[in-house]
């Protein structure tokens, strides 16, 4: 007797509203959600050309693609940080970082594009970076810088995904509140605020940045 596989991508295929679609995405807003190609039928080529022909970057979701939100002190945080995880990776050659523009594959053949993330070296045999422009590995580290758009289960869903691809460590940045989640699962995790210290744990040894530095230096916002 034959079976028959059912692909999250199939599963958007069935839906028969926005709504649902919005709803099964995480409730993201519908103004994120791009219809062409058909939600269902999106790949990661699409996504890249996209960002050739306009410029902006969407993740590819059970074969949907979903604008990633953007704003200029959202990336200005992420630089900041990647500056000093940098700093840290040139005196401890543990591996590479890539920034908000760096898509990979992640558990589900999802294509995301965290603002920043780190691979330790043993991603790569020989320490030889592959040419094709999506990385097909999971990052021990990936950070996100929460935008207005963003949702609890969007964001949710995405770390799912990352510890589910064998992710370590999840950095969720909050420029409104001054705050920071550490998330070692899904669903664990620790908050800091100014006067605390964000560390990388065993995934980046000896790793420390002031979060009042991390957000004074990105500037106050009106």
């Amino acid at each position: 007797m034959s079976t028959v596989t059912v692909t999250a991508a199939d599963s958007v295929l069935g839906l028969q509203t926005l709504d649902e679609l919005v709803m099964h995405l995480g409730n993201i807003p519908p103004s994120r959600i791009r219809i062409h190609p058909e939600p269902g039928t999106a790949t990661s080529a699409d996504a890249l050309e996209v960002a050739r022909r306009e410029g902006k970057l969407c993740e590819v979701i059970d074969g949907v693609l979903v604008e990633k939100p953007m704003g200029y002190y959202e990336s200005r945080i992420a630089l900041i940080l990647g500056r000093y995880l940098d700093e840290y990776l040139e005196q401890n050659d543990l591996g590479i970082a890539t920034g908000a523009d760096g898509p990979l594959h992640v558990n589900g053949g999802q294509l995301r594009y965290p603002d920043l993330a780190f691979f330790a070296w043993g991603h790569f045999p020989n320490r030889v970076l592959p040419r094709n422009p999506i990385l097909d590995h999971v990052p021990d580290l990936a950070v996100e810088v929460l935008s207005a758009s963003n949702t609890a289960a969007e964001m949710e869903r995405k770390r799912g995904e990352y510890f589910g691809g064998g992710a370590r460590l999840v950095w969720e940045i909050d420029p409104d509140d001054r705050t920071i989640r550490v998330y070692t699962a899904v669903d664990q995790f620790t908050q800091l605020r100014d006067g605390d210290m964000l560390d990388g744990g065993s995934v980046l040894p000896g790793f420390m940045l002031p979060v009042t530095r991390l957000f004074d230096r990105a500037g106050a916002r009106a």
